[in-house]
């Protein structure tokens, strides 16, 4: 019996077509990573424009594109810290200590709107002794950093209760606690050279295509292991004679 014929005989119909829906499977996550990998080029070729645009100036007026629009770009703003409304992003790390981030809302000089700003990591034994405003900066200044969005998950919801340790930069929430309009995302200080505290996270930038093609390859390799080895399998079972 020929090898074609054996496949779809009674014996060996039903592990034929177990294993031809196998092998689309398969198939299926090779493409769905191809598609994965063409997605994360098309994601890093709009962060490169966004690394290669000019910094932004935030001066309170409305900016035209959306937030997911400005993801990762650079900006200034100039403006006064309102310390009384700072909250801390706990569970924070920095070299392998634990700490936190300050979230401080800086209003912008000559507006009404803020901008949330996280200006850098503290150690949580300062937050223990009661240290935070060693950190404070009063006056006007120049922050230099670039957007993030905002961390809002989809089942939270925002309240009225000024809450002054965060698990998360949800500007939602943090909006409704304050007497005066915020810029749908928050700026991340860049880091300015000095070791001093509180010390600014450096951006990380990764704009390879990740393993997505490498894992594209092995389940393309897994379809072609499962039906070559199942078509041995039904060749040797021929030559015994077990048809």
């Amino acid at each position: 019996m020929s090898l074609l014929k054996a496949l779809f005989s009674r014996k060996w119909i039903i592990p034929t077509i177990v294993v031809l829906l196998g092998m689309a499977l398969l198939a299926w996550l090779g493409f769905w990573q191809l598609e994965r990998l063409a997605q994360r080029r098309a994601a890093n070729a709009v962060l490169e424009t966004v690394l290669a645009s000019l910094p932004i100036s935030l001066t309170g007026e409305p900016l035209p594109e959306i937030p997911e629009a400005l993801r990762n770009r650079e900006v200034t703003v100039t403006g006064t810290y309102d310390l009384d409304n700072q909250v801390l992003l706990k569970l924070q790390t920095w070299q392998g200590r634990t700490g936190v981030h300050l979230i401080t809302p800086l209003l912008i000089e000559g507006s009404d709107t803020a901008v949330l700003i996280d200006r850098g990591w503290i150690p949580q034994e300062a937050v223990e002794a009661g240290d935070v405003a060693l950190f404070d900066k009063t006056g006007p200044v120049t922050v230099e950093g670039y957007i993030a969005l905002s961390q809002t998950l989809s089942r939270s919801t925002p309240t009225d209760a000024f809450q002054p340790e965060i698990y998360r930069v949800d500007v939602a929430a943090i909006k409704t606690w304050l007497p005066y309009d915020l810029y749908p995302f928050y700026v991340i200080q860049s880091p300015a050279g000095k070791e001093e505290l509180p010390f600014q996270v450096e951006r990380e930038i990764d704009l390879s295509d990740g393993p997505h093609l490498g894992y594209a390859l092995q389940w393309f390799a897994f379809t072609l292991m499962l039906g070559g080895g199942y078509l041995a399998y039904v060749q040797r079972s021929l030559k015994k004679g077990d048809v």
